[in-house]
């Protein structure tokens, strides 16, 4: 049996665990990829610094660069661009194939890293960078290869799904829902990757282009996070029938042309408790893919911690393994379609918006006037009268809050309508505007 030398980048809570497996179940590995994977050693900036798992002290070295040369899989778990982007080309350029986590250089530079690897006849695998445990990304590539992906759904950062249940389930406020997350270890002393979407942006634009065939650079990803939910928001949703999940949304959708583009963007979404996304709680994920000819499929599971996280890297190291030992060229990435990303003025996408406006006559025919001068059709509409005292509805104060949410139209549209509803001087406000799906 041949014996294939491992070089492992980074050290941390992943890492250590992928470490800890390829040492504990070497025999189990060597059976399942045909050929013995030896640990070469770990690069970490710190030999010295206290890890969670015990591991022999001679396995570690701060020189990355001399690691990586005589590697036949290398394996980054650094984070980061720099030095993760340059140790991975150095990497490709000795013939190790790669092994990363990395979502926010693959997002930001993948393309140009597929094209070395593909050069050079090696591969770069990355299931564990979206949704950890989950295998998504090889059923997306490999399993769906021969039919046409619709729409991608996915709950892929667990931070904010821990944030929106507990606020959904508890009543907590966002600030209390974000404290727990941290003191459980879902989120970092500074959640704003987290929170502000980003980190759930990077992982969109791999989804995006391994389901549609296309390169989607990272800046064309419309993004919006969670810090402007409020718990009336969550309590709104619950009244008609709700709840909020932020999500990231591939979308392949008809362009004014007659042609086809995609539409990549995350943001809070308001879902049908029925939807089975609804029933994802607490800090897990779950990606649901319409496809043409195999329907719905949802995935869900363990989208972070060291072990979940490095089952999928461990996964990616025996696949490399197995191709190397029965040769041939490495795989390459099918992003030719070359698929424009959409713009607001073809986004479709339906809002539900919560208005306060005052409690008279003509005020529905108003606002129903609005939407139609901007071409959006209105589905449900709902009116809730506000506790009011008698002076106020004696003098014409008195208030009602509107809820309605609209049939599919465009982005543009439906914010556009927003705006008019806002300058109507029978609308106190519009308290909430959030995107709807699965209706």
């Amino acid at each position: 049996m041949n014996t294939l030398k491992v070089a492992l980048l980074g050290c941390g809570n992943v890492g250590s665990q992928v470490a800890r497996i390829l040492l504990d179940d070497a025999a189990d590995l060597a059976s399942r990829s045909g050929a013995r994977l030896e640990l070469a050693g770990i690069a970490v900036r710190n030999v010295d610094a206290p890890r969670d798992v015990d591991l022999p002290r001679d396995l570690f070295t701060d020189d990355a660069e001399t690691l990586v040369k005589d590697a036949d899989i290398v394996i980054e778990l650094m984070g980061g661009l720099e030095p993760a982007r340059s140790l991975i080309l150095r990497s490709i350029e000795h013939g190790a194939s790669v092994v990363s986590g990395n979502k926010a250089l693959l997002a930001a530079d993948g393309p140009a890293l597929y094209e070395k690897a593909s050069a050079a006849g090696v591969e770069l695998y990355y299931e564990a960078a979206v949704a950890g445990a989950i295998p998504i990304l090889r059923p997306i590539r490999e399993s769906l290869s021969g039919d046409r992906i619709k729409r991608v759904l996915g709950i892929v950062n667990g931070t904010t799904n821990y944030i929106l249940d507990q606020m959904d389930t508890t009543g907590a406020a966002f600030e209390d829902a974000l404290k727990a997350a941290q003191t459980l270890g879902y989120a970092e002393a500074d959640p704003t990757a987290d929170v502000e979407g980003l980190d759930a942006a990077a992982k969109g634009t791999l989804l995006a282009s391994l389901a549609f065939h296309t390169t989607f650079p990272l800046d064309a990803v419309k993004c919006e996070g969670i810090t402007g939910i409020t718990s009336a928001d969550i309590d709104a949703a619950k009244d008609t029938g709700f709840l909020i999940k932020l999500l990231a949304i591939a979308e392949k959708q008809p362009t004014k042309d007659g042609g086809e583009g995609v539409s990549v963007r995350v943001h809070p979404t308001l879902l049908p408790r029925t939807h089975p996304l609804a029933a994802v709680h607490g800090a897990f994920n779950a990606v649901f893919v319409e496809a043409e000819n195999a329907g719905e499929l949802m995935f869900y599971g363990q989208g972070a911690g060291g072990r979940p996280t490095a089952s999928a890297v461990l996964g990616d190291v025996v696949s490399a393994a197995r191709r190397m030992v029965s040769g041939g060229r490495g795989r390459t990435e099918t992003t030719g379609k070359h698929l424009p990303v959409l713009g607001e003025e073809s986004i479709l996408t339906s809002y539900y918006i919560d208005i306060d406006a005052a409690d008279q006559p003509g005020v529905l025919a108003k606002i129903a006037h609005v939407f139609a001068d901007h071409g959006v059709s209105i589905e449900v509409m709902r009116q809730t009268m506000h506790t009011e005292d008698l002076v106020s509805i004696a003098d014409g104060t008195a208030s009602a809050e509107l809820r309605i949410i609209t049939h599919r139209g465009t982005e543009e549209s439906l914010a556009a309508t927003v705006e008019a509803i806002k300058d109507l001087d029978i609308v106190n406000s519009v308290t909430s505007v959030l995107r709807v799906e699965g209706v």
